[in-house]
Formats: structure tokens, C-alpha cells, sequence
């Protein structure tokens, strides 16, 4: 490992916080049966071996803590995109593991889900654990988005987890990835292999949650870092006073991001994916919004602001969302279609859609366009990260006020500037509640392998309260499936969770954003803190805080 800064020697100390119930003996209870968020009987007979499992709680146990008779090894992968605190995961699953017996030991597969199909891995000690403890990154092992979804996939990993000896394998991943590991658990059941699956809900896009699951790890240090700049980007356009920023922020397929980002620094508009399917919005109601504030502010000599754009806005525009089904659809079905010209893509899409997709496809600028039809990602989705949503409506804004002007309802100057906030906070040293956060559910994770359980996710909640007071246990992944159509094809995956219009945290941004439009009232977070006064340190985000409130 290279050198270390002064930070991360002051942040390797820093040791996180359990619930109460984990920091001993613990027993497991047992709730009532589950069942799936929706499509229970296809999602029953795909899980036969896994559905309707019990969520589980731990408690402490009335007697002392007893080594465990006999060591058992335990593998665990990194899968998919990179979020903060991954590194206190695997922390807490090594000190929960050597915490039932000391000859425990723990395996990380290389490089994501494909270490575990390619054999490749390393053993974890001490000495290598110690070393990225509260660290951002996924460096320790490496991440991949290696899709586990074949027999043949499940086989060959077989073979290095009964090579090694390995009782359990723990999967941190996303959405996607915990349906894989659902997937596995039921396949290694059914074949009667005793080898558990468990999994840990990660994504910095915070669409991974439900009751149980109260936040994915990562969302709150990734927007805090977000919120930073942004808010020394508010700094700059209140000291400048003549560009219009336009800030594109992570969030595929929900904006929790974006709306975290907005109550922690209250810019002059930020669009909400979800409210834009639910007012049935298109990009000229988009626009024409947008301009309204632009215009009244310059009515005020306030020809400068900031926009949020989440980086999915694209996919919850009806219109959108009709051509991009069709798209996925056509280009599942076609797979000539990547060895075209650029000119000949066109053509064959234009020739291959309905009428009403091709004519909004025709009337899209030819960049985006074609960013419609790149690559889908392993799991069959668009790569919104690539459309350029932010430089699409600055455009079309621009040559709404310039006619507007023409039109005697505008009168200011108008110059736009573009950003897009992602990488920048996928690898940041975790904040203090998602280094707690992330040990926990790490160390919770062997204590679900310890009593047996297979096909559950690491569940950790009441996360507003002090950690003592944080209820750990495990949920059932079935209970959080349902279907949907991916690739051409329906198939089970975890569903996820969108912003809520009628839940707290979107009413206070409505509640706020007329007046946040009109005037200038920047709220500068500043960056993460993780040494001083509680209230400045150790708060989760404003999502969070306003649920559980």
C-alpha cells in the first residue's frame, strides 16, 4: 500500500461503533414468514428452496460468548460500482468472523463476482485488513460487474469454494447484484450444497431500500461529497453573478441523490426524475420550466443560478421511457447492429421503430441520439452516465429565452456551464456514520453466516438513534423481488426504491424550492467531518433524517 497521509494514520484508528445486540453472544429470532414486494407466485416457483424465509433479529444471549467448535473459512466479493465504506464491510465481516473463532479465516475473490467463476483470490489477514480499515475505494480485492447467472457460473465457483473449504460467500453489492446472490443461494440449496449466501446492500444511488433496509451504504458519504462542491460551486456563481451551472449528479434510475443534494444546499431548481413521470412531463415542459425561473430571476439582475439534473431524468420522460423500452427490445434482438456505420445505426433504427418512437427519436439532436443507442451496461440498461442531459437542456433553455427575448418576457443574459458530478464520490473516505454503518453490517453478516442462514441480506436499521440502539438481523432477499423486463426478458430482480412524492423528505423540497428558485439562499455544507462536535460529524443524511423523523 503506498504511504499513508496523515488522514488515513489518524483514520485507522478510528474504530466503529456496533448495536448493543452484536457486541457479544447473540441469538437469533425468528419473525413471521415473507413474501415477495410483488409477483409472488412466478418469484415463488423461480425460489422454491429460499422464498418465504423469516426475517431474522439479533439479540444478546444470556450466557457469555463460547468460541465456536469448529473454524469454518468464508469468502467474500465486491460487486459492481465502487461506494464508500466498502473496506469497513469486509472489516466488520473479519472481526465478526475471528470474533466466534479465532482460526476463522476469510478469502476476498479478485476483481468482483469473476474471481469467484476464474478462481482467482487472495487470503485476508490481519496485516492487509488493518491496513484499509475507514479507507474509501474497493481497492483491497477490486471490483467487477460479472453477472453470476449461469449453472456453469455457479459450478465453477463451486470448485474453488470446496477447494478452499469455504462455508459462506458474502456478496456486497447493489441490486442487480444481490438478485445474482439470491440467485446462487437458491441454486447451491436446491442442489443440497452447503455452502451459504449472503449479501450487504451497497449503492451510492440510494434506490436499495425499503423498511428493513432504511439506506444503502455509500449514499450518505457520496453526497456529502457531492454537496461540498456543489456548494463551492454556488459559492463561485454568488461571487461571479453570471453563468447558470447546470450539475448532473449519479441516480440511474431514482434521484434520491440528487434530492439529498438539494436539501443540503438548497440550489435555485433541481429536477425530480419521479415528478416528472408522475406530471407526464416531456423535455419541452422541462424547458419551458426552467426558463421561467431563469427569466424571473433576471427580473430581479440575477442572471446566474445552479440546476440539479439526476443522470437517469432521461429514462422517466414518458416519451423517453417508450423509445428506450423499444430500444432495449430491438437492440437485445439484434446484435448486428454494433458492427453498423454510424449513419447505417440510424437508419435501422428509424426503420425499426414504431411510429411514434421513431419520431421522437428523429426529432432528438443527433448526439444524443446516437448515446441512446451505445452499449447497454451487463445488465441491459442504458449508460445514462454517457448522455450529456445536462448540455441538452442548457441548449434547448438557451434557445427558449433567446425567443422569450424576442417575445419582450426576458430581459437578462444567459451563459451556461456544465458538470457532472459522479466518480468524484463512488472512492471517498467514509463519513463517520457510513464507517459505522458499513461495520456493522459487515460484522451482522457473520453473525447471520453463524446461525446457518442462506439467500438473506444484512439488515441494520433504526439508523437515526445512537448505534448502540441500531437493530441488526437479516431479511430474506425473495421478500425485496418482483419482476421485471430486462434484456427482451422477464426476470426476478430486487425492486427499487424510487423517491417517494408523498413521503417527507420530497415535501420539504417542495415546500421549499418556489423561494430557493427566486432568490439566492445557498447552503454551503462544507466537506465531510470526521473529528469535532457530534452534530457536525456523525448526521445521517437528510433523506434519512426526515423518514425516521
Amino acid at each position: 500500500m503506498a504511504k499513508k497521509s496523515v488522514l488515513q494514520q489518524k483514520r485507522a484508528a478510528y474504530q466503529p461503533k456496533l448495536p448493543a445486540a452484536l457486541w457479544g453472544a447473540v441469538k437469533a429470532v425468528k419473525g413471521e414468514p415473507t413474501q415477495s414486494v410483488g409477483d409472488q407466485e412466478e418469484i415463488q416457483k423461480l425460489f422454491p428452496n429460499t422464498y418465504g424465509l423469516p426475517q431474522l433479529t439479533f439479540e444478546k444471549a444470556d450466557s457469555a460468548p463460547a468460541e465456536a467448535a469448529c473454524a469454518f473459512n468464508v469468502g467474500v466479493i465486491l460487486s459492481g460500482g465502487q461506494a464508500p465504506g466498502g473496506h469497513n464491510v469486509i472489516s466488520g465481516l473479519f472481526d465478526g468472523l475471528k470474533a466466534i473463532n479465532k482460526d476463522n479465516r476469510l478469502y476476498g475473490f479478485l476483481m468482483g463476482p469473476g474471481g469467484l467463476v476464474d478462481h482467482n483470490y487472495m487470503e485476508l489477514t490481519a496485516d492487509i485488513i488493518d491496513d484499509y480499515r475507514n479507507t474509501g475505494g474497493f481497492d483491497i480485492i477490486g471490483s467487477g460487474r460479472t453477472k453470476l447467472e449461469k449453472p456453469e457460473q455457479f459450478e465453477k465457483g463451486l470448485e474453488i469454494i470446496q477447494q478452499l473449504g469455504i462455508r459462506a460467500v458474502v456478496i456486497i453489492g447493489g441490486d442487480d447484484s444481490n438478485t445474482n446472490a439470491a440467485v446462487l443461494a437458491e441454486y447451491y440449496k436446491a442442489k443440497n450444497v452447503p455452502v451459504q449466501v449472503i449479501g450487504c446492500p451497497k449503492t451510492i444511488d440510494g434506490d436499495l431500500k425499503n423498511e428493513l433496509i432504511e439506506t444503502s451504504f455509500g449514499f450518505d458519504t457520496a453526497t456529502k461529497v457531492y454537496g461540498e462542491v456543489i456548494g463551492n460551486i454556488e459559492r463561485d456563481c454568488n461571487s461571479a453573478k453570471k453563468y447558470w451551472h447546470f450539475i448532473k449528479l449519479m441516480g440511474r434510475s431514482a434521484s434520491h441523490i440528487a434530492l439529498e443534494c438539494a436539501l443540503q444546499t438548497q440550489p435555485n431548481w433541481c429536477i425530480i426524475s419521479e415528478e416528472v413521470e408522475a406530471k407526464n412531463m416531456n423535455l419541452n415542459d422541462i424547458v419551458d420550466e426552467l426558463a421561467q425561473v431563469v427569466a424571473a430571476r433576471a427580473a430581479k439582475g440575477d442572471n446566474f443560478g445552479t440546476v440539479l439534473i439526476p443522470e437517469g431524468l432521461i429514462e422517466f420522460i414518458p416519451t423517453m421511457k417508450a423509445l428506450i423500452a423499444e430500444l432495449n427490445d430491438m437492440l437485445a434482438a439484434n446484435p448486428q447492429f454494433a458492427s453498423l456505420s454510424a449513419a447505417e445505426q440510424r437508419e435501422f433504427v428509424l426503420s425499426h421503430l414504431n411510429e411514434v418512437n421513431a419520431a421522437t427519436f428523429a426529432s432528438l439532436p443527433m448526439g444524443v441520439a446516437r448515446q441512446l443507442t451505445l452499449d447497454r451496461d451487463p445488465h441491459g440498461n442504458v449508460q445514462v452516465s454517457l448522455i450529456e442531459t445536462e448540455k441538452l437542456l442548457s441548449e434547448m433553455l438557451g434557445k427558449r429565452l433567446a425567443q422569450m427575448k424576442k417575445e419582450g418576457k426576458y430581459v437578462g443574459k444567459f451563459a451556461a456551464l456544465h458538470h457532472f458530478f459522479g466518480y468524484e464520490g463512488r472512492c471517498a473516505d467514509p463519513s463517520n456514520f457510513d464507517a459505522d454503518y458499513c461495520y456493522a453490517l459487515g460484522y451482522n453478516a457473520a453473525q447471520l453466516i453463524n446461525c446457518g442462514a442462506t439467500g438473506y441480506m444484512s439488515s441494520v436499521r433504526n439508523l437515526t438513534k445512537p448505534s448502540a440502539q441500531w437493530v441488526a438481523g437479516g431479511i430474506p432477499i425473495t421478500m425485496m423481488m418482483n419482476m421485471e423486463h430486462r434484456n427482451g426478458k422477464n426476470k426476478p430482480v430486487i425492486k427499487k426504491a424510487l423517491v417517494d412524492l408523498n413521503g417527507k423528505p420530497f415535501k420539504v423540497f417542495a415546500s421549499h424550492r418556489e423561494e430557493w428558485a427566486l432568490n439566492t439562499c445557498y447552503s454551503y455544507p462544507g466537506p465531510i467531518q470526521y473529528f469535532g462536535p457530534e452534530e457536525v460529524c456523525d448526521q445521517p443524511s437528510r433523506t434519512l433524517y426526515y423518514e425516521q423523523n
